[in-house]
C-alpha cells in the first residue's frame, strides 16, 4: 500500500474486506489522536461496520482513544444490545462520560441491556455532574475490612488477578463492615510484614479524601498540593465510593478550558465535530450569531444618533474603532482577573463594591495614560488640539466604564446563576463598543465648532 495512503483510506479498506484481525492490528499502531481522526473521516456506513467487526473489548478500547461526544454519536447508532456488550467493556469513569453525552432516551435503553450490577453502577456515577469528584472518580479500586490478614489480601488479588489487572492499584483501602473509610497501605506495605499482620495492625489511619461532591477546582488544588497517586472519594456518610486519579483531573480541567474557549468563539451547547450532523452544528452556531446581530444593532444605533456629527468630522471615523477596541482590552483583563479569582474562591459574588473599587483605581490610571497617548496621537497628526482632547478623554471615560464593568460582570452573572465565561465577553464588547461611540461623538459634538470640519 503507498506511503501516502491516509490512515482513513487504509483503515476503509481493511473494513471493506471485513478484515477483523488485520483492523485492530492495524489501529493498535495509531496514535488515540490518529484513531479518532481516521474514523471520523470514515464515511458513516463504513464507521458502523467497523464495531460490528471489533470483539466488545477492541471496540470498547477504540471507543476510549476517541472524545465522549464522538464516541456518543457512534454508539448511538448501534443496537442497544451491542453498544451495551461494548459499555461494559469501558472503564467506569469512561463509561459514566459517554452514557452523559448521549439524549436520555438512547442511554437509558443501552443501561437496560446491560448487567445489572454495571448497569446500576453506571447510574451511580450518572447522577453527579461530570465536573465533580463524584463525576471525575473510578469505581476500579481494592478496599478490605480492617480484620483482613496480608495473607487474605494476597489470596484474594491471586484469585482475581484476571479482573484486577486491569484496575489501577496503588494503594489499598481499609473501610469498615459499613464501607466506611477508615485507612490506607501502599502497595509496598504488603511485601514484608508477616503474613498473619492484619491491615489494622499496617494500616494509616485517618487517610486525606475528598467529598463526592468536591468540585473540579478544588480537586485541582488538592493535587497541587499533595503530590498522590490517587484520592479516595467519600460520601455524605464517609463510605469510600471511588477514587479520583490525577490524570483525571488535568484531563476535566483541559475540558473546562476547551469548552470555554468554544462558548467565546460562539459554539454554544458542547463541543463540535465536522462528523455530527449538519443541521445540529449549524443550530449551535446560529444560536449565537443571531444574538450577536441584536448587540451590534444596538451598538452601531449611537452611530447613527450622531451621524451628523460624524459627517462633519469626518476623522473621528478613525478613532471610533480605537477607542472602543483599546477599551475592550483593557475590560478583558479585569474579566479575566475576577474570573481566575472567582475559581480560586478569592472573590465571591457578593463582593461588587470591593472589586468595583480597586478595578476604578486601574481604570483611572490607565484610563488618563492611554488618553494622554491617544490624544497627543491625534493633535500631532491634525494639528488640532481639541481633537486630541475629544478622543483622549473618551478613551479615558471608556477604560474607567470598562474597567469597572469588566471586573463586576463575572460576580454579577455568577449572583444570577448565568456562565460568566460564556457571556462577559461578548456583553461587555457590545457595552465598550456603545460607550466608546457615545463617548467620542457626544464630546465631538459638544465641542464641535473648535474642531472645524477636521
Amino acid at each position: 500500500m503507498s506511503d501516502k495512503t491516509s490512515s482513513w483510506e487504509r483503515l476503509g479498506k481493511l473494513i471493506t474486506a471485513e478484515s477483523s484481525e488485520e483492523v485492530i492490528n492495524y489501529i493498535d499502531t495509531l496514535s488515540p489522536s490518529e484513531t479518532a481522526r481516521a474514523i471520523s473521516r470514515l464515511p458513516e456506513e463504513v464507521r458502523r461496520h467497523l464495531f460490528t467487526l471489533l470483539s466488545p473489548e477492541d471496540a470498547a478500547e477504540v471507543i476510549e482513544d476517541i472524545p465522549e461526544a464522538q464516541a456518543a454519536d457512534l454508539v448511538e447508532d448501534m443496537p442497544s444490545e451491542q453498544a451495551a456488550a461494548i459499555m461494559e467493556e469501558l472503564d467506569s469513569d469512561h463509561l459514566a462520560d459517554v452514557l452523559g453525552e448521549m439524549d436520555e432516551d438512547s442511554s437509558q435503553a443501552i443501561l437496560a441491556q446491560m448487567d445489572e450490577d454495571e448497569a446500576q453502577e453506571a447510574r451511580k456515577f450518572l447522577k453527579y455532574a461530570p465536573d465533580c469528584a463524584g463525576g471525575l472518580m473510578i469505581s476500579e479500586f481494592l478496599s478490605y475490612t480492617s480484620d483482613k490478614a496480608i495473607q487474605d489480601i494476597l489470596d484474594d488479588m491471586q484469585a482475581n488477578r484476571e479482573e484486577y489487572s486491569g484496575y489501577h492499584v496503588q494503594y489499598f483501602y481499609v473501610v469498615d463492615g459499613k464501607g466506611k473509610l477508615g485507612g490506607i497501605l501502599q502497595m509496598h506495605d504488603l511485601l514484608f510484614p508477616a503474613r498473619k499482620t492484619t491491615l489494622a495492625q499496617l494500616m494509616i489511619r485517618a487517610p486525606l479524601s475528598v467529598s463526592d461532591k468536591a468540585s473540579l477546582s478544588e480537586l485541582e488544588e488538592f493535587f497541587e498540593e499533595h503530590h498522590f497517586f490517587g484520592v479516595p472519594v467519600v460520601d455524605d456518610e464517609q463510605r469510600l465510593v471511588g477514587v479520583v486519579l490525577p490524570g483525571a483531573v488535568e484531563e476535566a480541567v483541559n475540558k473546562r478550558k476547551t469548552k470555554n474557549f468554544l462558548n467565546l468563539s460562539g459554539i454554544i451547547g458542547g463541543e463540535e465535530f465536522r462528523t455530527m450532523p449538519l443541521l445540529l452544528r449549524s443550530g449551535r452556531r446560529l444560536s449565537w450569531l443571531s444574538v450577536n446581530i441584536v448587540l451590534n444593532i444596538m451598538a452601531a444605533s449611537v452611530i447613527a444618533l450622531y451621524q451628523d456629527t460624524l459627517a462633519a468630522v469626518i476623522t473621528l471615523a478613525v478613532f471610533l474603532p480605537m477607542v472602543s477596541d483599546m477599551s475592550g482590552c483593557s475590560g478583558n483583563q479585569a474579566v479575566a482577573v475576577s474570573m481566575r479569582e472567582l475559581s480560586l474562591g478569592l472573590v465571591r459574588p457578593g463582593e461588587l463594591l470591593w472589586v468595583l473599587a480597586k478595578e476604578a483605581k486601574v481604570g483611572i490610571i490607565n484610563g488618563l495614560i492611554l488618553g494622554l497617548l491617544l490624544g497627543s496621537i491625534a493633535y500631532l497628526w491634525k494639528g488640532n488640539p481639541w481633537l486630541g482632547l475629544v478622543v483622549g478623554g473618551a478613551l479615558a471615560a471608556n477604560t474607567l466604564v470598562s474597567v469597572t464593568l469588566g471586573g463586576m460582570l463575572p460576580l454579577m452573572l455568577k449572583r444570577l446563576k448565568l456562565d460568566p465565561a460564556l457571556v462577559s465577553s461578548p456583553l461587555l464588547t457590545t457595552v465598550t463598543d456603545m460607550c466608546g461611540f457615545f463617548f467620542v461623538l457626544s464630546f465631538a459634538a459638544a465641542l464641535l465648532p473648535k474642531l472645524g470640519g477636521i
